[in-house]
């Protein structure tokens, strides 16, 4: 679609050393902050974006939804539990061309939507929690408020824990399934799993939203991607999605 842009992250071309080696865009992890502050430069000006043009988030796995007109007072490596100045939300929205919006994530699914005909777009953080509180469907009903429609959005969701290798109790598993029916998984080796790309994705269809496609990588099964329940002490991901030209380079990929 003309005019919306989106990019995934992988976890190579950056400065952080072990065990968040190297394109570590989280800020709340462990890693040294002026490296952080580094690395997001460097990923936004590699997809062509000016850094401080960039909207992170403080993600607290919930359904609440921030409408922006521009980055967070403050806001440099943080974007992550424990900043002040970024409110706690798990999505934002905005209108602002040339305005990036940006997920992190490390397994949970970075969902990204876009209406460019009506020129909203908004990023969401989507792992087991917010899928079973919403927060996908409450983006849309965000874009839905500032005038775009279910039927013209484009939706993105990018690397995540597949639910071949999401691995739960059996009953974390019936609670989700009970809300999402979508996200009844198993694992590859037969135990109980939850499948939140494809609960996300359910939420999507459901909301009227129905070009949406999923990134094939599973962040646990790869070693390109950073996992939180491979390595547990680990980098994070990012998302992105504005409006606006893009550029790319190795270590992200756009889609427009």
């Amino acid at each position: 679609m003309s005019g919306a842009h989106f990019a995934f992250t992988d976890r190579w071309g950056g400065g952080s050393a072990v065990p968040y080696e190297e394109l570590n865009l989280g800020g709340a992890v462990g890693d040294d902050p002026e490296v952080v502050r580094a690395n997001r430069a460097s990923a936004a000006r590699i997809l062509g974006l000016a850094p401080d043009r960039v909207v992170w988030m403080n993600q607290v796995h919930g359904r609440d939804v921030a409408v922006v007109d521009g980055p967070w007072a403050g806001d440099g490596a943080g974007g992550g539990a424990g900043s002040q100045e970024v409110p706690a939300v798990d999505a934002v929205v905005t209108t602002c061309r040339g305005l990036a919006l940006a997920v992190l994530t490390a397994d949970c699914t970075p969902v990204l939507l876009a209406d460019p005909v009506a020129g909203v777009v908004a990023a969401a953080h989507a792992g087991r929690p917010g899928l079973v509180a919403g927060v996908v469907p409450a983006a849309v009903a965000a874009m839905v408020s500032l005038g775009a429609e279910p039927g013209r959005m484009v939706a993105r969701t990018g690397p995540a824990v597949c639910g071949r290798c999401y691995e739960v109790p059996a009953a974390m598993r019936d609670e989700v399934a009970a809300v999402v029916p979508a996200a009844f998984a198993e694992t590859s080796w037969g135990t109980p799993a939850v499948d939140v790309v494809a609960g996300v994705h359910a939420q999507l269809a459901e909301a009227g939203v129905v070009d949406a496609r999923r990134s094939p990588v599973c962040t646990l099964e790869s070693g390109d991607h950073f996992s939180y329940r491979r390595d547990r002490v680990t980098g994070r991901l990012a998302g992105y999605v504005w409006l606006g030209s893009p550029r790319t380079e190795r270590g992200g990929s756009t889609d427009d």
